[in-house]
């Protein structure tokens, strides 16, 4: 008489296959958490340093026209990046200036943006 066996479980080969592609997909989403966390960073960062910009060209829009002239500053992030800020004026026309901003940090590699604006008298 031929027996058939009831299977009530899992064998050990089962569970060590699982296992398996259990970590594969774990080490996967490791990786992807590590880049999604530097870019969140990176976004950050970008949105502190275009502030920063924002804010002196504010600054620089506000005071009177013979008061915007070239210069530059270090700025602190709340983060604790340091932030270079730079910005030249250039003036054309008699009555146009060109302020062009730029700002600059190193957080493992060096990144910079630049805002351009136009003021008039």
């Amino acid at each position: 008489m031929n027996k058939i066996l009831k299977s009530n479980g899992f064998t050990l080969i089962e569970i060590l296959v699982a296992l398996v592609i259990l970590s594969i997909a774990f080490l996967a989403l490791a990786g992807l958490m590590v880049q999604t966390t530097k870019n969140n960073s990176y976004g950050g960062r970008m949105t502190e340093a275009a502030t920063f910009a924002q804010d002196k060209l504010e600054e620089l829009r506000a005071g009177s026209w013979t008061t915007i002239t070239p210069g530059s500053d270090r700025m602190m992030g709340a983060n604790g990046m340091d932030y270079g800020r730079t910005w030249n004026v250039v003036t054309t026309n008699g009555n146009l200036k060109t302020i062009t901003i730029t700002i600059d940090w190193n957080d493992s590699t060096p990144h910079s943006i630049r805002l351009l604006s136009v003021v008039t008298q």
